[in-house]
């Protein structure tokens, strides 16, 4: 079978034979996109406000995308990094450039990133702290990948589940929680420093829109300041334009010594990169890799993904549309009270958090699918709007007042 051969009526059990179960998906095969709305295998036209999880940041077939990768794929899509790469040094040169970071890793995913940035505080621990045993400290309900060093660096017990032996070297304390971190940070160096760096999001995602606060995240600048300890910052779903700001850290008031991003800078085509300062750069040669890290053809999406959001003011689209979609919101909050409890989120990735006890988050995610609009869970309580960035006015009306139809027909 060739994707030429494939039907309307696609079948999902031939699917389900030979693809590994992973997955719960729902029962919808898209095939094509438009900014921001696909159409499944039927002809069926949905409103995205999944964007592939906070991911195409530019919405489907966007035509700086498509100029780009029709025009790369022509000359060169990959030669490995035994080679200098003019693309990769053009994306790097434009992070740096609009960043607090110095120098890039590129590599292919999120979980990689991340795994980076781990592999980056050990050997940090080891020549510049001497610790010989370092601990990373993360927070409980954060989400760093699936990998199994990110998913044991990841503070949700019901990730760990069935893969013991974990990696050693992580603690969790509570997102947001001052106290119970220099509770933590006390204890843990109370015979000798342990305490290598604090791995952390500026806004959870997974763990369910939960944002930062400002006083919170410029505690722990200072606590590593003090202590010489790394400040690492998950941006995986929220850099690159999605909080409003170029960078969730932004929003907080703070610079990281390293972060990481993925999901949005490559616009759906798979892309991840570690950013540091040069005052935590240990990396050598040798030390870490990527064979399809930085290679021309993601990069080149990549940099027409951040020259576009720089040229056409996508940023002031995130924070005016971000607001409307938080006060729409926020009105069916107040008009079902019984099944909504608050909205909270920044720029354009925002939580409908439903009431304990109640409907759940997947149950509104369907009955949003049946209406012809996309959303994610985020947990089982946390209703996730994480749309394209060119969303316009007019979408961000359309999925309002099709989730208050989904809550209408609840009630």
């Amino acid at each position: 079978m060739t994707l030429d051969t494939l039907t309307p009526t696609y079948n999902t059990e031939t699917f389900d034979r030979y693809v590994m179960q992973t997955y719960g998906r729902f029962p919808i095969a898209l095939e094509r996109g438009k900014g921001c709305r696909v159409w499944d295998t039927q002809g069926r036209a949905y409103l995205d406000f999944v964007a592939g999880i906070a991911t195409c940041t530019l919405g489907h077939a966007h035509p700086a995308i498509i100029a780009a990768v029709t025009d790369q794929i022509q000359k060169l899509q990959h030669v490995s990094n035994l080679y200098y790469i003019p693309e990769q040094g053009a994306l790097a040169q434009w992070l740096v450039e609009h960043s607090c970071a110095d120098r890039v890793f590129f590599c292919n995913s999120g979980a990689e990133a991340n795994e980076g940035a781990i592999k980056l505080a050990r050997k940090y621990a080891s020549t510049v702290l001497n610790i010989s045993e370092p601990v990373i400290i993360t927070a409980q309900s954060s989400f760093h990948g699936r990998t199994l060093a990110t998913v044991t660096a990841t503070g949700q017990p019901k990730y760990h589940k069935n893969f013991n032996p974990l990696v050693p070297g992580f603690h969790y304390v509570p997102y947001n929680d001052l106290e119970a971190l220099e509770t933590a940070i006390a204890q843990l160096d109370q015979d000798q420093p342990r305490v290598a760096a604090i791995l952390i999001e500026p806004l959870q995602g997974e763990g369910g829109v939960n944002p930062g606060e400002i006083a919170y995240f410029q505690r722990i600048r200072e606590i590593c300041d003090e202590k010489k300890i790394l400040l690492m910052l998950d941006e995986v779903q929220v850099g690159m334009g999605r909080s409003g700001k170029l960078w969730g850290h932004e929003n907080l008031g703070i610079e990281p010594d390293a972060f990481t991003v993925a999901k949005g800078l490559g616009g759906g085509i798979p892309i991840g990169a570690l950013l540091v300062k040069s005052s935590c750069n240990v990396f050598q040669s040798g030390d870490h890799a990527s064979t399809f890290g930085g290679n021309p053809f993601v990069c080149r999406v990549g940099l027409t993904v951040a020259e576009t959001l720089e040229k056409d003011g996508i940023l002031e689209n995130v924070l005016a549309r971000g607001e409307q979609l938080r006060a729409g919101l926020g009105q069916l909050a107040e008009r079902y009270p019984q099944y909504v409890a608050k909205v909270r989120g920044w720029g354009l990735i925002n939580g409908l958090v439903l009431q304990p006890g109640g409907v759940t988050a997947i149950e509104v995610v369907k009955a949003a699918m049946d209406l012809g609009l996309l959303l994610v869970p985020a947990g089982t309580e946390v209703v996730r709007y994480v749309p394209p960035l060119i969303v316009s006015e007019a979408e961000i009306d359309e999925a309002i007042a099709l989730t208050n139809k989904v809550f209408s027909q609840l009630a």
